[in-house]
């Protein structure tokens, strides 16, 4: 059977996303959330309009991956090049805010869990539906290439 480790990130990442919006209600975006950037080396917030759902499924893929993981690791890996005018460009950390937020729902969901003074790890629950999403994903892959 396949596993997260196997197929394309963004395929997996776009079915999980709509499979967040169909089947889990705990999982929304925020009130006023469509006008928010993503961190402060942004111009611009998000023009994809489900972009709550895909940000919450890397999220999901990512604690997959890493493992026990806090909102400051996850701010580093979504952070990114502030351009900062006639001065050098600079890396920032992403918002903080948009993280916790993602976390917090998508543990109400039952996908994640909490460790103590660790961050958030996968619940089996989450496991089970990032490597059936995976496992679904890599048939179809073989399909095409036949």
């Amino acid at each position: 059977m396949s596993t997260v480790y196997d197929v394309p990130a963004w395929d997996l990442i776009k079915e999980v996303a709509e499979i967040l919006k169909k089947e889990h209600p705990e999982v929304h975006p925020p009130p006023n959330s469509q006008f928010w950037k993503t961190g402060s080396h942004k111009e611009r917030a998000p023009e994809q309009p489900d972009w709550w759902y895909i940000r919450c499924a890397s999220i999901l893929r990512k604690i997959y991956l890493t493992g026990p993981v806090g909102t400051s690791r996850l701010r580093t890996v979504y952070g990114g090049r502030k351009r900062r005018r006639v001065k050098l460009a600079k890396f920032v950390k992403g918002s903080g805010s948009i993280i916790r937020k993602a976390l917090q729902q998508l543990e109400k969901a039952g996908l994640l869990e909490a460790t103590e003074g660790k961050g958030r790890r996968i619940s089996g629950k989450g496991k089970s539906l990032l490597d059936r999403v995976a496992h679904k994903i890599n048939l179809n892959l073989e399909k095409s290439s036949l």
